[in-house]
């Protein structure tokens, strides 16, 4: 038998915990300097602290809820797939994953949460929930006890920038023990500034009508030729991301006017969040962007996600969306500007992000409507330029926003709207498929693409009034960013018939046929206008993009150069032992994925080959051990998965009390158990052909009973093709 470790536990028992009544409003303490090593958390500080003026402490009794987010794990073989599942071609183009598959192996581990759990708990707060992805674990407690969990302070602050606001805010940044280093991300929920703002625009003096005016789905759908791609959205499923609510009424008068049919729209609350029996001031938001949707796939469901709006709501909804995993696009039309963010959380929600990509997800983000000086309403001001979150995100397809002037239902011209966002990231760096856009430079830059936004050419929708007309022109990149998720989701109907993949991450495929000979047919490039620091040219801009959709050319040229689901096998295959680290000979885990303490270089048990091999299980108590690896098997190839294995035990007897099942994809392909046992080590062969041309995760996993033990000790694997 072996003893657990200990380390981490020793580590969480010596933190002090803070000794406040909760019915005590004394003002909270400075956090006792903590004489065992902690780690600070970059990047936690809302930047408005700076130019604000302190006020006083947060009352030590004040309930603040925090979300604490966790780290991605395998984060260079994430990198990878993401590349390989959106490039034709590879292995792995279009086999995306599962919520489970992606935990599994790129997401923290349970033991990751739990110690998460236990340090949260040591510290008196209280765990209200853990994403079901395990990316985030929400706990409350009174603001003395965060202040000494996280090593800071929270006081109260005026912001100048926006007409002396009050606000709380963290002093310096979060810390955490060094045993949590490795897996905690950040914090979230240490002040309650930044708040997320529509990307909605109206004409000057705009008042509602008795009847439409504006732009209606068969102007926009005849424009940029959605109409002609013989569908309506079957099949697809959109999540609209949303910080208010809406009136059904409003949606069916809508839909009434324009003939429109299609599944009911239905409320998915987040942390409890829903605003639709008392909308807010964000209603004609959530309204514009289930209408311009619907407008563009009638049939398509829609997902209206509606969570708080702060930094831990975003993140909480982000989070919850991969995780349901019920939509293959996502509609956002809500941001705030990069450097009056906190870069923390923009990384929480990016991790979805990938997550998102890598399960097939499709995303459009308004790029804003301050163009190029996305802090113009908020408190870096309009001297700083900047570009908007989420739209600046590498996994999401920022849109911007053009002026549009038709001829009936025809697509006349486009010039680019004066205050459509665009700019140069200063929190994500250039992504690889980011190329042909003839800027210099290292960081991303947005928009991606573009479509009509100048309220001055805006869309017909019905939102508020109740006994008064409702009819509204809007606009603004918060009308952009639907109408692009209304062609995936009829793109994503028209792949489903082609047999071939969902369009998935857009911007690798978009930028494909951007730097080919299909771009003048996919796109319309939009060469006139500017913004405040950009202007249009020929190919990519800073303020449009690439252009506006050719919607069946695009369609065309995405399944044109998609290609199918990859081929059945050939016959043709070159040899190959696919496995990393096969004998574990590197003195740690990478690239599998294993419990704690599994690989190791114990004497207690010996390795078949060199001193390193796999211990799973062995503790002679209630315990769960897991190793796991993901690999592509090439089409055309045979596959053999092969392992060395040493099972000891103090069982007795004919019953099998502890076992070892090898799973491929979910699936158990076969099972050890104590009645196994042997004095060395047995090579086993398990066939995995069937599996050609996939993606497999190998994955053993031990479990033992809570008396005597079994130790299952694997060394020398291989996953051989020929």
């Amino acid at each position: 038998m072996r003893p657990r470790s200990l380390a981490l536990a020793a580590a969480l028992a010596v933190l002090p915990l803070t000794a406040v009544s909760l019915g005590s409003a004394t003002a909270q303490a400075a956090p006792t300097p903590n004489a065992n090593a902690r780690v600070a958390l970059p990047q936690t500080v809302t930047p408005a602290v700076a130019r604000s003026h302190k006020q006083g402490d947060v009352p030590a009794d004040r309930r603040i809820s925090v979300a604490v987010s966790l780290k991605l794990r395998n984060t260079a073989e994430l990198d990878r797939f993401l590349a390989a599942v959106a490039t034709p071609g590879t292995a792995e183009y279009g086999h995306y994953l599962t919520p489970a598959q992606f935990t599994e192996r790129f997401g923290p581990t349970a033991s990751d949460v739990e110690q998460v759990r236990a340090f949260l708990t040591a510290q008196g707060l209280k765990v209200d929930s853990v994403s079901d992805n395990r990316q985030v674990v929400n706990a409350t407690g009174t603001s003395a006890q965060v202040a000494a969990a996280f090593g800071t302070h929270e006081s109260t602050y005026t912001d100048p920038q926006q007409s002396g606001r009050t606000f709380f805010a963290n002093d310096a940044a979060a810390s955490v023990p060094a045993a949590l280093a490795g897996v905690v991300e950040g914090v979230s929920g240490l002040n309650d500034h930044t708040v997320r703002t529509t990307r909605i625009a109206k004409p000057g003096a705009a008042t509602p009508h008795a009847t439409p005016s504006g732009f209606g789905p068969s102007t926009y759908d005849g424009a940029y030729r959605l109409n002609q791609l013989g569908a309506d959205g079957t099949g697809s499923t959109v999540a609209l991301w949303e910080f208010d609510g809406y009136k059904s009424s409003n949606l069916t008068t809508y839909d009434s006017q324009f003939g429109l049919s299609g599944p009911a729209v239905s409320t998915v609350p987040v942390d409890g969040a829903n605003y639709d029996s008392k909308p807010g001031d964000g209603q004609g938001e959530v309204e514009l962007d289930s209408e311009i949707v619907r407008g563009v796939a009638p049939k398509a469901t829609q997902l209206v996600y509606e969570a708080p709006n702060s930094d831990q709501g975003e993140i909480d909804m982000a989070a919850k969306i991969v995780s349901d995993n019920r939509v293959s696009v996502i509609s956002i039309s809500w941001g705030s500007c990069e450097p009056d963010t906190t870069a923390s959380s923009m990384t929480a929600v990016n991790n979805s992000f990938k997550q998102a990509a890598a399960q097939g997800i499709s995303i459009f983000s308004a790029s804003g409507d301050d163009g190029s000086r996305d802090c113009t309403r908020s408190d870096s001001g309009s001297s700083v330029k900047a570009v908007d979150f989420p739209a600046s995100s590498p996994y999401n397809t920022g849109v911007g926003g053009t002026n549009l002037k038709v001829s009936g239902t025809t697509y006349g011209s486009e010039s680019a709207w004066s205050t459509a966002g665009g700019g140069v990231s200063t929190q994500f760096a250039k992504p690889s498929w980011q190329t042909g856009t003839n800027v210099t430079g290292t960081q991303r830059t947005v928009p991606d693409v573009s479509s009509n936004a100048d309220p001055n050419s805006g869309f017909a929708i019905y939102t508020q009034g109740t006994s008064s007309p409702g009819w509204q022109v809007y606009g603004g990149t918060s009308a952009a960013a639907p109408l692009w998720s209304g062609f995936a989701a009829l793109y994503n109907q028209k792949a489903k018939a082609a047999t071939k993949p969902v369009l998935g991450e857009a911007n690798p495929k978009i930028y494909a046929v951007t730097n080919s000979s299909s771009y003048g047919s996919a796109f319309h490039d939009v060469t006139s206008g500017k913004n405040q620091d950009f202007s249009t040219k020929a190919g990519y801009d800073q303020v449009t993009g690439w252009g506006t959709p050719i919607a069946d050319g695009l369609t065309a040229a995405l399944l044109g150069s998609g290609g199918t689901t990859p081929p059945p096998p050939t016959g043709s295959c070159t040899a190959a032992q696919l496995l990393g680290n096969p004998g574990f000979e590197t003195g740690s885990a990478s690239p599998w994925t294993a419990s704690s303490g599994v690989v190791n270089n114990s004497t207690s048990q010996a390795a078949h080959g060199g001193s390193w091999k796999a211990w799973l299980d062995g503790y002679g108590s209630s315990h769960t051990d897991s190793l796991s690896q993901s690999v592509a098997v090439p089409s055309g190839c045979t596959a053999k998965l092969s392992f060395w294995l040493h099972v000891d035990t103090a069982e007795t007897g004919s019953t099998a009390y502890d076992k070892l099942t090898v799973s491929v994809n979910g699936t158990t392909v076969a099972t050890y158990s104590n009645l196994d046992k042997n004095t060395g080590y047995a090579q086993r062969t398990i066939d995995l052909s069937s599996y050609a041309g996939q993606t497999v995760t190998v994955k053993f996993n031990g479990v033992e009973d809570s008396s005597l033990q079994t130790s299952f000790v694997l060394d020398d694997t291989a996953l051989n093709v020929s």
